[in-house]
């Protein structure tokens, strides 16, 4: 087949459906790692373990989810996304219903850092994807399209866990078992679907960008790492996506609990937790368009800009009794749209600083900034909790990690 011409109707109805397809998939993938929140009662309760060795669980699963973005992030740029974000989604599955039937709690330690390191499959893969199909000019918006597909996952976990929860009552180890089997779906459409770069469809490569010095051909892994792990601003980027992580895992793994309470009967208006992946969703596009369309691809002004907004909201959280209704959801909303919105400016910044052709193992790098400082304060939000006895305390601690990440991105300029 001869190469088409990029500019036409038939390439850019494939470059949609490439998006599509790897945003469809994305969408349950949550579904097998952020049901853990809704579990913690339930495991808590069963296992008798305080708060902070249940945040040592959940530091496991992201900590290898870290390491493996590390290792595959690299891998997509040599291997390709299609067939690791499938052997990713299925392992995640498998890794789930094992934790479902675990007897004792370090059971759950194993196999949820097993799990963690199984999804660690599905995100920089298809950033490389992303990359491959978008130029620079779009790739705010492509990035907005796949980071909101990820804010909807939380959507749909959140929901799912809800009902099950609060309408069926259903014991905690189902939440492990049946909301991931859509995550199966997601990855059969998207296997048969996707290619990996416009060249296997028969196009032309998307054209590239010049502000960066192009890797040389047959680049080894060992010289893509130097280059990314060299980039100071783009490491002073993932520092800044760690303290952004810090705090939006902060709330999505602890927001559950706290309108959960601590006994299986004293929820408080739960419905309210599901504002924040709500907004994480809608944040996740308006900030991808602000960065392509207001600030001209600059990309550390809206980050800087949303992270301090959020620091301030989630700090009018902790003020807010959660048995106010109207007070809790606005402010609830506000906070995921604004803590969550900034990372489709972050993962643009791989290929920004790096190219497109170094963008997987720069997505990999960044990734594993980001789960280890989430890992790290997911224990010692645990222990605040245990210590002060107040589960509100999580909003102290992530407005302060908002701040932080605010204030570091300033020093990123492209």
């Amino acid at each position: 087949m001869n190469p088409i011409e990029n500019t036409n109707q038939n390439f850019r109805r494939h470059q949609w459906k490439m998006l599509f397809a790897v945003m469809f998939c994305y969408l349950f993938y949550y579904t097998g790692r952020q049901n853990f929140g809704w579990a913690i009662q339930g495991i808590a309760l069963e296992f008798n373990v305080a708060k902070q060795y249940i945040g040592w669980a959940g530091a496991a699963m992201l900590w290898a989810y870290g390491i493996g973005q590390f290792i595959n992030g690299n891998l997509a740029d040599k291997f390709g996304a299609r067939r690791m974000m499938v052997i990713g989604g299925v392992l995640s599955v498998l890794m789930n219903w094992a934790t479902s039937f675990a007897t004792a709690y370090w059971m759950i330690v194993v196999f949820w850092a097993l799990n963690g390191f199984s999804q660690s499959l599905g995100w920089a893969p298809g950033s490389r994807m992303v990359a491959n199909w978008w130029g620079g000019k779009e790739r705010g918006k492509a990035f907005g399209f796949y980071v909101f597909a990820a804010g909807c996952s939380s959507v749909l976990i959140y929901l799912l866990s809800i009902i099950m929860l609060d309408i069926y009552g259903v014991d905690w180890r189902w939440l492990f078992r049946l909301p991931v089997l859509l995550l199966l779906l997601g990855c059969g459409v998207f296997y048969f679907v996707v290619r990996d770069k416009p060249e296997d469809a028969g196009f032309k490569p998307v054209k590239g960008d010049t502000a960066f010095v192009l890797p040389k051909e047959n680049e080894s892994s060992l010289e893509r790492y130097k280059k990314v792990l060299c980039n100071k601003k783009f490491i002073l980027a993932c520092i800044s996506i760690g303290f952004q992580n810090m705090a939006r895992y902060g709330l999505l793994v602890w927001v559950p609990l706290y309108y959960l309470g601590t006994k299986l009967n004293e929820n408080a208006n739960l419905w309210i937790a599901l504002a924040l992946p709500v907004g994480m969703a809608l944040g996740t596009i308006f900030f991808g368009q602000l960065s392509d369309r207001v600030f001209n691809s600059n990309r550390s002004r809206p980050i800087a800009l949303s992270m301090g907004l959020a620091g301030v909201v989630i700090l009018m959280v902790y003020l807010v009794p959660k048995e106010n209704l109207l007070g809790g959801l606005v402010l609830m909303f506000a906070a995921g749209f604004l803590v969550y919105g900034p990372q489709s400016c972050y993962w643009p910044l791989s290929p920004d600083l790096l190219g497109v052709k170094r963008s997987g193992t720069g997505v990999g790098v960044m990734n594993t900034f980001a789960y280890a400082f989430a890992g790290a304060g997911e224990p010692f939000i645990g222990y605040m909790i245990d210590v002060t006895g107040e589960q509100n305390i999580v909003f102290v601690v992530t407005a302060v990690m908002c701040f932080f990440s605010a204030l570091i991105i300033l020093f990123v300029r492209r």
